[in-house]
């Protein structure tokens, strides 16, 4: 089995240990996926969340599994997100992926209502012995360096709150991540009193969540709360750059973008040609790669860049072409080819699954149903970014109902 043994056997733990504060790439749907990873852990991220993934698709289906979850040798460290209710689909998923990522995460903070409908996400959080138990069972059958962590927000009761982070420290979490809002509540203030109260009351680490823009947010946050970890979602949308200082995007950043994508869609035989004779483009239809991903973080990248007019026409363009035509013609940049040494790196590993699913075969009751995997919703545009061409400015804060 190709695994990446010399990546994978990172322990996470020694990052929060060897670090003043670990800066962490939130899951977040659409967005956190392999390009946008490899981009932010060239500043200064720390660690890397997937979007949440679905447990019980991941392990009966093997489309899924290669829809959902793609990564590379640059890819790491990473931690897979997985939603889940039974120990089967949780464990099971957790165990297949294992070889290929540095820990998982139980997201127990999703306020999605279809998520809410199959009691995934927040709705776990009414059910906290569940929660325990998955995890518990996923430590006691993967053992360590591997991670294991819970992604929560906080209940209306403060000290609910804090009485599932201590219980979650005794079934040996590796560490804990914080979105410090209610499930109820998707914008306005954080509540840092309530983070405060969690790191005083647990000894694993903490990472908070939620309403930071700015390295210096992140710090701040960590002062006032003692955290050990910050993560980021919206504001590394925005700028993936923000954990090295930056207050925006930089022009190297963008070139850095058209790199990792324009080499993702590549094959070893493909780049042997381009090297030869090189394009420095990317099809309509090419590998690895969609219009929406490519398209979407440039978006967010250039909101605090590009005057509005210029903002908005180039928000609405709809093919490869026209967005690479655009940015050669307003920042002079086109793709580049990476050396060979590094192109090697950014290439899609082959996960071989093959015999691990034995741990969600020897967990899953027989009475337990799968459903068929027909995709995610996740193609269509999304609230947030549909935003972006509606109206001429928008709330950030949006995103928070699609990210948890």
């Amino acid at each position: 089995m190709a695994m990446k043994t010399s990546v994978t056997n990172i322990n996470v733990l020694d990052i929060f240990q060897d670090k003043q504060l670990v800066k962490v790439c939130a899951p977040m749907v659409r967005y956190s996926k392999l390009q946008f990873r490899n981009l932010v852990k060239r500043y200064d991220c720390d660690l890397m969340f997937t979007p949440m993934i679905l447990a019980d698709s991941f392990c009966h289906s093997e489309k899924a599994r290669q829809n959902e979850f793609t990564t590379n040798a640059l890819d790491s460290p990473v931690i897979i997100q997985f939603a889940a209710n039974t120990a089967h689909d949780f464990v099971g998923a957790a165990y297949l992926a294992s070889p290929y990522c540095n820990g998982v995460d139980l997201n127990c903070g999703c306020p999605q209502s279809w998520a809410k409908e199959q009691e995934l996400g927040c709705a776990m959080l009414k059910k906290p012995e569940l929660i325990y138990d998955l995890v518990r069972q996923c430590r006691n059958r993967i053992p360590a360096p591997f991670s294991v962590s819970v992604k929560i927000r906080l209940l209306s009761d403060i000290t609910e709150t804090v009485e599932i982070c201590r219980q979650l420290e005794k079934c040996h979490i590796s560490f804990l991540n914080v979105h410090a809002r209610t499930t109820n509540q998707l914008t306005g203030q954080i509540d840092k009193s309530g983070l405060k109260l969690i790191k005083d009351s647990c000894k694993i680490p903490l990472v908070a969540n939620g309403g930071v823009t700015s390295l210096e947010n992140c710090f701040e946050l960590q002062d006032y709360t003692g955290c050990d970890g910050i993560m980021v979602a919206n504001g590394i949308l925005s700028n993936p750059t923000l954990f090295s200082g930056t207050c925006y995007t930089t022009k190297n950043c963008i070139q850095d973008w058209l790199n990792i994508c324009y080499n993702s869609t590549l094959t070893m035989q493909s780049y042997q040609e381009e090297l030869a004779k090189p394009k420095l483009t990317i099809s309509e239809k090419p590998n690895n790669l969609t219009f929406q991903c490519f398209h979407h973080h440039l978006v967010f990248m250039l909101e605090k860049v590009l005057p509005k007019r210029q903002r908005h026409f180039f928000n609405s363009l709809k093919t490869f072409s026209s967005v690479l035509q655009f940015i050669e013609e307003y920042f002079g940049l086109k793709p580049m080819l990476f050396e060979p040494e590094m192109f090697v790196k950014t290439v899609s590993q082959n996960m071989d699954y093959t015999d691990r699913d034995f741990m969600y075969k020897e967990l899953k009751p027989t009475e337990a149903e799968e459903q068929e995997y027909i995709g995610n919703s996740y193609n269509s545009d999304g609230q947030y970014f549909s935003s972006k061409i509606s109206s001429e400015d928008c709330d950030l804060t949006e995103i928070f109902l699609e990210n948890g």
